[in-house]
């Protein structure tokens, strides 16, 4: 990625300009011009010549939309000049009202992001909220030095700012706290806020910029470069940033690292505008000039393919196999691009285009024009702009728009939301410990629209692509770092989220197979199986493969997962492959297919340990006996062994079932399995082996059979551990109940023999069903 620059000038210094759309441009220089640019047309026009008082400083545009709504209100600015004021100024050029907001200049003036409210910070060390229509709201700070830059945070409940050296941020609520920081070793110039990241953007006088979270926690500090950093600014999308400083412009990862340094002959450069679309920016210039700068040389990898955006309008695809290329034209300039399963998207600022082969598009019209995020699965795609979200299928067919209370699709990045083949997940930005999900094929919110509710607020999401819609998985990673698995679908039951691992910074699922990889620590994890968490969660870690993070810079960024091959981006911007093992999404196939002789001869030919693992975890989610006992055999687990022998030798299906319930360690599915069959006395049996004794005791009173067993155990029990009874229920029955070893056993024997007749006979009865079918087709 890189920037392509052209040069237009002013007469005077340009202190600040503005995008009114993605193809226009208005600035203001000291020559008291306000010019604008129509980068279509390549014109200039003069829209005002301000009084000759009036030295501008910063320009701001009244937001146009407000999460999915499109603004009504006229057209205006806020500038920001030296005398102390600020003017709301129309697109024509008049200025509609002037304001005395600082005593000495008026450094900087921001709207929040929908327009109710004005910030301006002044030389005179104070900052001011003001409504709309110019009015003083509250003075939010006063302090000894100038503040030169201010920015609202992402939900405009707070505001950062610069004071000196150090950082401030502070919320509009009186009694919360104050985050303030040394951020620089010279005085702090520029700052800017991401709504979609969340991430602090910061440039000084020791000609450093560094990134840091909301919290004030430094993420990223450059090197210290030859001239102090004047100007810096978010790209939309929170993807990149851009930073100026004399004769200088470059761009850079919102990771911190660098894409792109241009040389240009600007002088310094004092302030630096992105178009709404992130595609291009602006850059005010000391000389006088106004730099241009157009992102180019984007880049999309696909197994063998590599997608280069050589021009504004123009693709190249290289086939690496056979090195054939192909170039893709376009009407109008590229905004986003996603390249997986077999499938280009490429939206415009008009259209959306989808390549299955580099021939024939398929084209449709889009409505807003600003996509801020495309999302892949196998059967359709994800399309987030400013107004909603639209799953459409590879046909160009919209499938589902899916809707929430609050929603504002602007600020959604691909951390916070997932596709898959049925299910749209997305992190709920306004309570973050809450997932919402949609079924994909109707828009519709699952499980009655009862979101997914983690304890802790959740930082990133994915959903697994293969299998059926009701085993689908959702991975969450949160605050602390931690990995959690859950269901998607949970069928009125409370969700398991189970802990799968710790430290984990990114992660992804494989395209073609339910394998996770991510980053933990500082090595490459992957968990083969990580289902097995549900069916025998000491499994889990037999699963996993390991690689040494010594070939990985500081903390690596998962970009995809591909069929065996993991691509991360490192600290540096480097991009690294590491290869994973095909068997295990072998075995997956033969899993998912039922092929378990296949599975069998595939880990005996692999000789892997967690090959074997793994086998035992999909043949027991399957109830596929046999199979987990020699998985289990080969990785040395006896007593599972043991116990999976203990279940083929149940007498009926229904205490089979409980049992693998109970391997699985769902004791209160197993019991009630057990209870909806009948089978009164295994219930309580099995609430005698976990020595559930008042459990065991309830059950026995209700369907008044068995309390004698009960009681019988409970003693032999107590007998062992040389102890007394002290609880009162077992001492108030232990009077009345007689406790006779052989009448219990013959009671044992008797329930367990009907228990085998009833089984028989229903094998019997669903023969002669099967024969009598048979016969009917004949």
């Amino acid at each position: 990625m890189r920037l392509k620059t052209s040069l237009r000038s002013h007469k005077e210094l340009v202190s600040c300009v503005g995008w009114t759309t993605a193809d226009e441009l208005y600035s203001c220089s000291e020559d008291h011009q306000i010019l604008r640019w129509n980068l279509l047309t390549s014109e200039t026009n003069l829209v005002v010549k301000l009084p000759d008082d009036i030295y501008p400083i910063d320009l701001h545009w009244f937001p146009k939309t407000v999460g999915c709504k499109k603004q009504n209100q006229t057209e205006i600015f806020v500038l920001t000049s030296t005398d102390g004021k600020f003017h709301l100024v129309s697109k024509t050029g008049r200025i509609e009202k002037s304001v005395e907001a600082h005593k000495g200049a008026v450094l900087a003036g921001r709207w929040n992001y929908d327009g109710t409210a004005l910030i301006t910070a002044g030389e005179d060390g104070q900052i001011k909220i003001w409504s709309k229509s110019g009015m003083l709201r509250s003075t939010l700070a006063s302090q000894g030095s100038p503040v030169y830059s201010v920015a609202w945070g992402p939900d405009s409940d707070r505001i950062l700012y610069t004071s000196g050296r150090q950082l401030v941020v502070k919320p509009l609520q009186p009694s919360a706290k104050v985050i303030q920081w040394k951020a620089h070793d010279g005085v702090v110039l520029k700052v800017d806020w991401n709504s979609v990241n969340d991430l602090i953007l910061s440039g000084g006088e020791d000609c450093k910029y560094k990134v840091w979270d909301s919290f004030g926690r430094l993420l990223y500090s450059s090197s210290s470069h030859d001239y102090p950093v004047t100007s810096l600014s978010w790209a939309p999308d929170g993807e990149v940033f851009s930073v100026g400083s004399f004769n200088t412009l470059r761009l850079c990862d919102k990771t911190g690292w660098s894409y792109a340094l241009e040389k240009p002959n600007t002088g310094s450069v004092f302030s630096v505008a992105w178009s709404a679309d992130g595609t291009q920016l602006a850059g005010a210039c000391g000389n006088g000039h106004v730099i241009f700068a157009h992102v180019v040389e984007q880049h999309w990898e696909w197994r063998n393919f590599v997608i280069t955006l050589t021009k504004r309008r123009t693709m190249q695809v290289r086939n690496v196999m056979n090195d054939a290329v192909d170039v893709l034209e376009f009407r109008d300039r590229v905004i986003k691009a996603s390249l997986a399963y077999g499938h280009l998207v490429v939206a415009t600022s008009l259209q959306c285009y989808v390549y299955k082969n580099w021939n024939t598009p398929l084209i449709f019209d889009l409505k807003e024009g600003t996509v801020s995020l495309i999302l892949q699965a196998e059967k359709h795609f994800l399309l987030v702009d400013g107004a909603g979200l639209y799953t459409f299928s590879y046909e160009g067919r919209l499938i589902s728009s899916p809707k929430f209370p609050g929603m504002r699709a602007d600020i959604l990045n691909a951390q916070g939301v997932s596709l898959s083949n049925d299910t749209i997940a997305i992190r709920d930005k306004s309570d973050e410990k809450v997932i919402l999900l949609f079924d994909a094929l109707t828009g519709k919110a699952l499980a009655d629209g009862k979101p997914l509710t983690h304890k802790v607020e959740v930082v990133e999401v994915a959903l697994d692509q293969c299998g059926p819609s009701n085993e689908r998985k959702i991975a969450l990673i949160d605050k602390n770092r931690d990995l959690y698995l859950t269901s998607v679908r949970h069928l009125g039951r409370e969700p398991k989220i189970c802990k799968i691992g710790s430290m984990v910074h990114s992660m992804a699922w494989n395209d073609a197979a339910n394998i996770l990889c991510g980053v933990q620590d500082n090595q490459l994890t992957v968990w083969y199986y990580p289902s097995a968490v549900f069916t025998d969660k000491d499994l889990l870690p037999k699963t996993l493969y390991m690689k040494d993070g010594s070939e990985f810079s500081r903390t690596p960024n998962i970009l995809s997962y591909v069929g065996t091959k993991v691509t991360l981006r490192q600290g540096d911007g480097s991009l690294v492959y590491s290869s994973v093992p095909p068997y295990p999404a072998l075995l997956h196939e033969y899993s998912t297919s039922a092929r378990w002789e296949d599975a069998l001869r595939l880990c005996r030919f692999a000789k892997d340990q967690s090959l074997w693992a793994c086998l035992a975890g999909m043949a027991m989610a399957n109830r596929e006996l046999t199979t987990a006992e020699m998985a289990y055999a080969s990785i040395g687990e006896l007593p599972r062994v043991q116990y999976i022998n203990f279940i083929k030798q149940q007498p009926s299906k229904e205490s089979s079932l409980a049992h693998m319930l109970m391997f699985s360690g769902q004791v209160q599915e197993a019991e009630a399995t057990l209870l909806q069959a009948g089978l009164i006395y295994q219930a309580i049996q099995v609430n005698i082996d976990l020595f559930n004794w008042e459990r065991a005791l309830e059950l026995a009173v209700k369907h008044k059979t068995h309390v004698d067993t009960v009681l019988a155990y409970r003693q032999k029990f107590l007998q062992k551990f040389g102890r007394k009874e002290t609880n009162k229920r077992f001492l108030q029955y232990a009077d009345g109940v007689e406790v006779d070893w052989e009448k219990i056993q013959a009671k044992i024997e008797m329930e367990l023999s009907k228990e085998r007749e009833k089984a028989a006979n229903a094998s019997v009865r669903s023969s002669m069903f099967n024969i009598s079918t048979v016969c009917a087709s004949l």
